[in-house]
């Protein structure tokens, strides 16, 4: 693998992890509990993998300037602006949600993991977004 294939690596991690947070939902919505902890456990190693890659890609790589010009720059911006301050935000939400089911604090995680999931699937979708905006 060279360093030039962790973009779409990432893209695709950004992906899974937002695949498997809504079939995590979907489990919890149908009362199926055992399902939804494995799904969003997974989803969590799945982005611990992705921040490992996309670190790995900016320390080697730098970072890639966006070509586009006029209101598709401005769109651009906003959602990757929206995106980094979201994911520096949702890390310790998740942490926290994660550490609430693992104390089987159940009303305090259903209510972190309310506030939590959006804000986490919006971060993998836009991570997505921006990889297709700028490849």
């Amino acid at each position: 693998m060279e360093v030039s294939d962790l973009p779409f690596v990432n893209a695709s991690l950004n992906a899974l992890s937002g695949t498997l947070l809504l079939a995590g939902y979907v489990c919890i919505r149908r009362g199926q509990k055992t399902a939804h902890a494995r799904l969003m456990i997974a989803a969590f190693f799945v982005s611990s993998i992705f921040l490992g890659c996309y670190l790995t890609y900016h320390y080697l790589a730098g970072h890639k300037p966006y070509e586009g010009e006029g209101l598709f720059r401005t769109i651009y911006f906003l959602i990757l602006i929206s995106h980094i301050i979201l994911a520096v935000l949702v890390v310790p939400m998740v942490l926290r949600t994660i550490y609430l089911a693992w104390k089987q604090r159940w009303e305090a995680h259903g209510w972190w993991g309310r506030l939590t999931f959006p804000i986490w699937m919006y971060v993998s979708v836009t991570g997505v977004i921006v990889y297709n905006m700028l490849y």
